[in-house]
């Protein structure tokens, strides 16, 4: 939106984007020693604060995601072929969902690779905002995967539940079914780390998704043992399951890169960033707040209402004042563009005063 000033507005676009070695010391009371229900949830759901609480270089934060991708890829793909072993011995459709699940999992590293390559690109006159949206893009990538893997499982089970076959060697598809719960751990741990770690919403949420495919490959041992009972329906039902579970996951992947690509954050962020604005000695009021992420960063953009008898120089110290807090409190923000204007007035054209 354009604003027409008088001369003795401030019109300051005072814009950084190079690292801050703040540290961002808040503390997070969060209190996990709840109930069961409450400590799951907190174990597969994402958290406003999984962004770490520095700032790293983008060439950093890309050469650490990588290399958690590469690691990630080879524990998921060496699990994947493991379990595919078993499966072509024992015949189970509930582990070949797993399986299926757990190959499309490892692939998921691919369209991640390549947008944290191109997340390293310098913007230009063209990409004036940088690379950084690649990332959501390969977000979407990893959702039509997951939404693949989750029809091609619930298509592979309801034809065993029609032709329902029996599963030879149970006690084989058990050890697959720990086995793959292991890899999937393992990797989700390292995953969600690194991506805590460089603020990379994607690697966080792709770290959870393979939390969720360790839990359905323990469903395959209740299927193994279901036919082990003489119950062989048990493990079409148990991919079922899987596939419900997939589809979990689908929704929650899809709602959070929907987000993402329509700039969603979370509110208290913006509220955070409002506050420390308006702790500025000289701003008197705090308007028009815009926050998003872009890749692994975050940006703001924001107006702050001074003295109208304040100089262009004042007032000029004072917008960088507030980048200065700005990129010392919120983590991950590493560029503020602050807008000034005079305090006498504002709240007229703005409609609304702020605090």
């Amino acid at each position: 939106m354009t604003r027409q000033h008088t001369p003795d507005d401030h019109d300051h676009h005072h814009t950084t984007g190079h690292g801050h070695g703040h540290g961002h010391g808040h503390g997070h009371g969060h209190g996990h020693g709840g109930s069961f229900a409450s400590r799951l949830r907190h174990l597969v759901t994402p958290h406003s604060h999984d962004s770490a609480n520095r700032v790293d270089t983008a060439l950093e934060t890309s050469s650490k995601g990588l290399r958690a991708l590469a690691w990630s890829f080879a524990g998921l793909m060496l699990t994947a072929v493991i379990q595919l072993g078993i499966v072509l011995i024992t015949g189970s459709v509930a582990l070949l969902s797993d399986t299926i699940h757990n190959f499309a999992d490892a692939l998921t590293s691919i369209p991640l690779a390549i947008a944290f390559v191109l997340g390293r690109r310098a913007a230009s006159r063209r990409y004036t905002y940088g690379f950084g949206r690649a990332e959501d893009l390969a977000g979407i990538v990893v959702v039509v995967l997951i939404a693949a893997s989750a029809a091609l499982a619930g298509y592979e089970s309801v034809s065993r539940l029609f032709d329902p076959q029996p599963m030879t060697h149970a006690w084989v598809a058990m050890l697959a079914g720990v086995a793959g719960f292991a890899g999937n751990e393992l990797v989700a741990r390292y995953r969600i780390r690194i991506g805590r770690e460089i603020g990379s919403a994607a690697l966080v949420a792709d770290g959870l998704h393979a939390r969720t495919d360790g839990f359905t490959s323990l469903a395959v041992v209740v299927g193994a043992l279901g036919s082990m009972a003489g119950f062989p329906l048990a493990d079409p039902i148990i991919g079922l399951l899987i596939t419900v579970a997939i589809l979990a996951v689908l929704r929650g992947a899809a709602r959070e890169v929907l987000g993402r690509l329509m700039d969603a954050v979370e509110p208290d962020l913006t509220e955070r960033v409002e506050r420390t604005a308006a702790a500025v000695p000289g701003v008197g009021a705090v308007r028009q707040v815009r926050v998003r992420w872009l890749g692994h960063s975050l940006r703001a953009e924001l107006d702050v209402a001074v003295e109208g008898t304040l100089d262009v120089t004042s007032a000029h110290a004072i917008s960088h004042e507030v980048e200065r807090a700005l990129t010392g409190a919120v983590p991950r923000l590493t560029a503020a563009t602050v807008h000034t204007e005079p305090l006498a007035g504002a709240a007229d054209a703005h409609g609304h005063s702020g605090g």
